[in-house]
């Protein structure tokens, strides 16, 4: 081993002249005091419309008949674990609406913005009430099967399936949307 070497009064007192005072630093990340710049978004809110208009439009008839009691999706490619925990409600339920009592046309607007809005605020998982229909020989439920047909056809839906009992049984859905880019 060797010997440790020692710095000399005259080298001591060098160094200190060269240096200054010196003072300890808590922190020794640079904080920077610029704000990131948002990103140019390229698509305009009437680009946005359009999509979504195209996308919750032109149900025919068939479209509208009754799918059943349950109700269940997901987009090719999601895992069938996915599913199962939005069915058993283990996703947090981030935003809902409530389509009660609206007309068709009605229910398209308002579902189109909401699903718009919950993009923008980056929900991931949210809840859709749309009833479940009169039950009259006269008149099928409209909502339902609509809702049913337009989130199957909306790129950012990952998957939906009815409700919990407690959260609505079959007039609501659970919707598992993607992580905006």
């Amino acid at each position: 081993m060797s010997a440790k070497k020692t710095v000399s009064d005259d080298d001591m007192a060098l160094f200190r002249e060269a240096v200054g005072d010196v003072r300890s630093v808590e922190n020794d990340r640079i904080e920077s005091t610029e704000r990131p710049t948002a990103p140019l978004i390229r698509k305009t809110d009437q680009d946005d419309r359009s999509v979504m208009d195209s996308l919750l439009d032109d149900l025919s008839e068939t479209d509208l008949l009754e799918t059943g009691e349950h109700l269940s999706y997901t987009q090719p490619g999601v895992q069938r674990s996915v599913l199962r925990k939005l069915k058993s409600g283990r996703y947090s339920l981030q935003s809902e609406i409530d389509l009660h009592g609206l007309t068709v046309n009605e229910a398209r607007q308002e579902l189109s913005d909401f699903l718009k809005a919950a993009q923008e605020r980056r929900h991931l998982c949210i809840r859709v009430i749309h009833g479940k229909g009169r039950k009259n020989a006269e008149r099928s439920p409209r909502l339902k099967p609509a809702v049913n047909q337009w989130l199957q056809r909306n790129k950012q839906v990952l998957a939906f399936c009815s409700a919990r009992v407690n959260d609505g049984g079959t007039g609501a859905v659970y919707v598992l949307l993607k992580r905006p880019s």
